[in-house]
């Protein structure tokens, strides 16, 4: 009963990211300035990331500053970057019905990397999220842009990537500071390419401000410190399940602030989506973590 209830709790909070990611859409395109999709994901990292990394007084050693530079790479700088990217040439549902093949993604690779082997059952719930992804947000108006297509399905491979190589590296200090260095070194290595292909912000007005302020601390350093708990505690294909969350946030608010349509068919979406992640957890509920992140560790 105590596992169950912990495995619950572990469960719970690492949903609060692909929550919080859910939200992005409609932030990069109500709050956030146009037209630099690669500068947005930057700015979203490297503050937080740096003022952290200051503030733990802690920096990689030896193998881990290669490892951190590949991890902070896929996870913060190319997700981030094509995520915005697929934000900015894609309504929001259809760049989530995309990014939704992220569970498929990582289930083959933890079953090469990990040797943990996808069954059935983990295989046809990540199927039926991708189904029920469509349904949600997919309708006869949605608008399909090659680029956007393209940045959405390499985001999703990125971060299933970055994930998979989370577990298999065992970081060996606080989850804190883990996140601090990927949040710092993404948002680092995006920041030239940035600026030499967009171009600085001519404009910050105080609603692109609040616009980072809310990504930045809730989006991208609360999220990814709970996505890589999750990570390690569950494991990474279960967690992938649980990204599937992020489209129904996305349609939900989309409902909500933008007063989008929200039928029968999409309501139908919701519950196989829903399902699908219950099925999910219950099939990698037999994975037992190998080690569990400390939040501080000296």
């Amino acid at each position: 009963m105590k596992l169950a209830s912990s495995r619950l709790r572990d469960i719970l909070l690492t949903a609060i990211a692909p929550i919080s990611w859910g939200t992005t859409y409609i932030v990069a395109t109500e709050l956030l300035p146009p037209g630099h999709p690669l500068l947005v994901a930057s700015m979203r990292s490297l503050p937080i990331g740096v003022l952290l990394t200051i503030g733990l007084r802690q920096l990689p050693k030896g193998i881990w500053w290669w490892r951190m530079l590949v991890l902070g790479g896929l996870n913060i700088g190319v997700f981030q970057a094509l995520l915005f990217v697929a934000a900015y040439r894609l309504p929001g549902g259809v760049a989530a019905t995309v990014g939704a093949i992220q569970p498929l993604v990582v289930g083959l690779l933890a079953w090469g990397m990990l040797n943990q082997k996808p069954s059935k059952l983990s295989i046809a719930a990540a199927i039926a999220g991708c189904i029920g992804v469509g349904l949600l947000v997919l309708g006869p108006t949605a608008q399909l842009d090659t680029l956007g297509v393209i940045a959405a399905l390499a985001g999703a491979g990125a971060m299933g990537l970055g994930t998979v190589l989370v577990k298999r590296w065992h970081p060996p200090v606080s989850l804190i500071v883990f996140t601090a260095w990927q949040l710092a070194i993404g948002g680092l290595l995006l920041l030239p390419v940035a600026l030499m292909t967009e171009g600085p912000f001519t404009e910050i007005t105080r609603t692109n401000l609040w616009g980072f302020i809310y990504l930045g601390l809730v989006g991208t350093a609360l999220a990814y410190a709970l996505w890589f708990r999750g990570i390690d505690r569950l494991n990474p294909t279960a967690a992938s399940y649980l990204g599937l969350l992020s489209p129904v946030v996305a349609t939900l608010v989309g409902y909500i602030f933008l007063q989008e349509t929200f039928s029968i068919i999409q309501t139908v979406g919701v519950v196989i989506v829903l399902l699908s992640v219950v099925i999910g957890q219950e099939s990698q509920s037999q994975h037992q973590p190998a080690r569990k992140f400390k939040v501080f560790q000296k």
